[in-house]
């Protein structure tokens, strides 16, 4: 285990509207206000044809195949994230969400693209004084927080 200590900086309120894009616009937001490490927690709804990762398809960490997900119907949302920048700087969301449509429900991460039906209110609580940032994995190719 690595960590890292941080401070405690602004807090947004953010009001997601029908057919936002979650990732791309909380990431765009932390752009725009030059938000370099938050945690974030959202609710609200997911439209159809959202596309959810849902693990990969083999337990192995070399050549990873994320699964995909589709939701088939507008859902109900409730998910965390984290925003740490890359390497170069740009601000990454990685945040998982549980979506349910009456008695089924998935969990994932919303990296492919989930869409807002109608509203989704997030809460972006930024963190400063932060050394933590995503760095690319030589194993996985992935983005992982480094520290």
């Amino acid at each position: 285990m690595k960590y890292a200590e941080a401070k405690q900086g602004r807090i947004f309120v953010v009001r997601l509207e029908h057919g936002d894009i979650i990732h791309k616009s909380i990431e765009t937001l932390a752009k725009k206000e030059k938000i370099k490490s938050a945690s974030v927690i959202i609710l609200g709804g997911a439209n159809a044809e959202s596309k959810l990762v849902t693990g990969p398809e083999s337990n192995g960490l070399k050549n990873i195949n994320p699964m995909e997900y589709v939701l088939n119907g507008a859902s109900e949302i409730a998910g965390v994230g984290t925003i740490f920048p890359d390497e170069s700087g740009e601000p990454i969301l990685h945040m998982h969400i549980g979506a349910g449509r009456k008695d089924k429900s998935v969990t994932g991460c919303v990296r492919l693209g989930v869409e807002t039906w109608l509203v989704a209110e997030a809460v972006i609580f930024e963190l400063t004084d932060c050394s933590a940032l995503r760095k690319t994995d030589s194993v996985s190719g992935f983005k992982l927080l480094d520290i």
